[in-house]
């Protein structure tokens, strides 16, 4: 009996001194829904940015709340149904499809104001307001969206958009960055700004795109910005980027092993007491 009891005492304490699980509720559109989902990338990536942040610091647990296509309007108008959980981090990873899809940005006075999700400085209101619902001491951590490339999904050409060097509905990709770098000062939340201090540019987004000369009909590689001024079509063009194009994104928008071990350095940096 005596031994048994010390057996229990020896696990309680064993149990009461272990490191603390952390939550960690990860909300973003595609970038983060491909962490858990490298089939879908043609098997280019093997680990994103919450696989690597969780393998280096074994007590954070993490929550994949990324959407594909998704926009911080749409989070913010099914932020009751999309089964968000009381977490002790939440990162939020969004606005690029936001500039793609034309979604007006709005002013920081949306978001003091509560304005609602006609913007997007209205719906990060929405989406930080139901974070500090869930736990009013959670850790929130911002990250803004990358500069894009011209984006050839893989598995489906026709799925293609332009790269952020020129403006979509007359609204900069960088205006979008800067709304999300605002609204971390104005609460007082850290910010990744991937879109500025990353080093993943325009220039390094693919090492080439491969497309057919228009005077000879011949397949060159073309770096940016020459290539932005190439035409690409879709259904009768192989696609553009081949495995050896590859840099910090494997398809011009979404990274790849290499511009994900950049995320998760940046983001770690900003997310305290990991250790």
């Amino acid at each position: 009996m005596t031994r048994f009891l010390s057996l229990i005492i020896l696990l309680f304490l064993t149990l009461a001194s272990a490191p603390r699980k952390i939550t960690w509720v990860a909300i973003g559109d595609s970038i983060t829904y491909l962490n858990d989902h490298q089939n879908e990338t043609g098997n280019r990536i093997t680990k994103g940015y919450m696989t690597l942040i969780t393998e280096k610091y074994p007590r954070v647990q993490y929550i994949n709340q990324g959407h594909n296509g998704w926009t911080s309007v749409n989070i913010a108008d099914k932020i009751e149904s999309i089964g968000l959980v009381k977490a002790d981090v939440y990162t939020v990873f969004l606005g690029t499809n936001d500039w793609w899809q034309g979604k007006a940005l709005g002013t920081l006075s949306d978001y003091e104001q509560n304005t609602g999700t006609g913007t997007v400085y209205g719906a990060f209101r929405v989406i930080i307001s139901k974070l500090k619902q869930l736990n009013k001491k959670a850790r929130i951590i911002l990250i803004t969206p990358m500069q894009r490339g011209d984006f050839v999904y893989i598995n489906d050409a026709r799925n293609n958009a332009f790269g952020s060097y020129q403006p979509k509905k007359e609204q900069s990709l960088e205006q979008f960055a800067n709304a999300v770098v605002a609204i971390g000062n104005h609460e007082g939340i850290p910010v990744a700004d991937l879109y500025h201090d990353s080093g993943i540019t325009l220039e390094n987004m693919v090492n080439f795109k491969r497309l057919k000369d228009p005077v000879s009909g011949e397949y060159k590689n073309y770096s940016y910005p020459e290539y932005t001024h190439i035409p690409f079509e879709p259904g009768k063009d192989a696609y553009p980027y081949p495995p050896d194009a590859v840099n910090m994104t494997y398809d011009g928008l979404h990274p790849s092993d290499k511009g994900y071990e950049v995320i998760a350095a940046m983001l770690e940096k900003k997310w305290k007491k990991l250790k």
